[in-house]
């Protein structure tokens, strides 16, 4: 991965131009910081790296801090798809039976039209009752969920703060996933 990295931030010189450079392929979750990082260590600094196919809340860490700018995926959407739903202490399942008559939201800290206007119990029937409206619901809370991570990681790295937030947002994400 180093190589082709190098081989390909290396291309402009020769009369080739890229307007950024895509990272991805089969990443090992266990070694994905280290990855992530051998690319963008020799791809040229002024162009966006893009991190594809990682798009988990905590596997996002891994790609800001080790240089990634901008990401894409399909775990929010496909996860939604069968109720997985994410919150601040970690991912759930919203069509579970222990969601029937849970009328708070999926997140009641959360400002999206799913949270703002829906109850996990609606969801959850939604789900049983196999309505679109359920998956796309779940989609428009989880999108919603890593636009906002995102948006609160630029502000901690802005504010010299990024390592105390990924910490407590991990401690709280992945204590009860």
């Amino acid at each position: 991965r180093r190589k082709a990295a190098k081989d390909l931030g290396s291309m402009s010189s020769s009369g080739i131009e890229f307007d950024g450079f895509g990272i991805g392929g089969a990443l090992d979750k266990s070694k994905l910081g280290t990855i992530i990082g051998w690319a963008v260590d020799e791809l040229p600094e002024k162009k966006p790296r893009h991190l594809l196919g990682i798009g988990e809340p905590a596997d996002l860490f891994a790609g800001v801090e080790n240089g990634a700018d901008t990401f894409d995926c399909v775990a929010p959407t496909r996860e939604a798809r069968t109720s997985a739903v994410y919150s601040p202490t970690g991912r759930f399942n919203v069509s579970g039976g222990s969601y029937r008559r849970d009328f708070s939201p999926i997140d009641s800290s959360c400002d999206c039209y799913t949270c703002k206007n829906y109850s996990r119990a609606y969801l959850n029937h939604l789900f049983r009752s196999k309505e679109i409206l359920g998956p796309t619901l779940a989609t428009i809370h989880n999108l919603f969920f890593i636009v906002k991570l995102v948006d609160q990681m630029r502000i901690a790295i802005e504010g010299g703060d990024f390592a105390s937030f990924k910490e407590d947002f991990l401690g709280r994400y992945k204590g009860s996933s």
